[in-house]
């Protein structure tokens, strides 16, 4: 007989992240951010080859990442809006934990498994945050799909790319929970 967990159930029926425009100070520390990282890390991981690994960002590598945007976006003539709304998550942020895809050589475990695995590391890491009572949100945009961008502003190899831009703080506002799913609508049961 299953054993039931119901504040878990509960904290993940109700759970929503929050805007990182409404985010601030203070951040979470080293101390704070250890136990998150632990908990994503648990993801499963289909072959234990941890096809995923973090980049925590704070300070000045948020900055540096904030001038890249600015830099390559005009040199690539992206839309100021597009090049303007990258730069600031980076320059809003405080503390921003970038959860890398990062796939591992298999004969068993397919490369789409290893990355849909590095999906459920962003969404464990943001779910064990908002547990421990911070706000957070999982971002993208155009750099995290932008080989420059990855390969200059985070070193990542060749095959690695961004999955999330995970950012922490302190929740400013509860926003307002928006439309959910019709569960009927995208649920299809079979019996036979």
């Amino acid at each position: 007989m299953p054993v039931p967990n119901p504040d878990a159930l509960s904290f993940l029926l109700t759970r929503r992240s929050r805007p990182a425009k409404t985010l601030t100070g203070p951040w979470p520390d080293r101390a704070a951010l250890e136990p998150l990282l632990e908990a994503a890390a648990r993801t499963p991981d289909h072959g234990k080859l941890e096809p995923w690994r973090f980049i925590v960002l704070t300070g000045g590598a948020l900055d540096r990442l904030a001038a890249l945007a600015q830099r390559l976006g005009a040199a690539q003539g992206r839309a100021d809006d597009q090049i303007a709304k990258m730069a600031d998550q980076f320059t809003r942020s405080g503390c921003c934990i970038a959860v890398i895809a990062s796939p591992k050589p298999s004969d068993k475990i397919p490369r789409v498994e290893q990355t849909l695995s590095a999906g459920a590391a962003c969404l464990a890491l943001l779910n064990a945050a908002l547990a421990s009572g911070w706000g957070a949100n999982w971002l993208t945009g155009w750099g995290a799909h932008d080989a420059a961008f990855a390969r200059d502003g985070l070193g990542l190899a060749t095959d690695e790319t961004v999955a999330a831009f995970i950012h922490i703080g302190t929740e400013t506002s509860a926003p307002p929970d928006r439309p959910r799913p019709d569960i009927a609508a995208i649920t299809d049961w079979r019996d036979a």
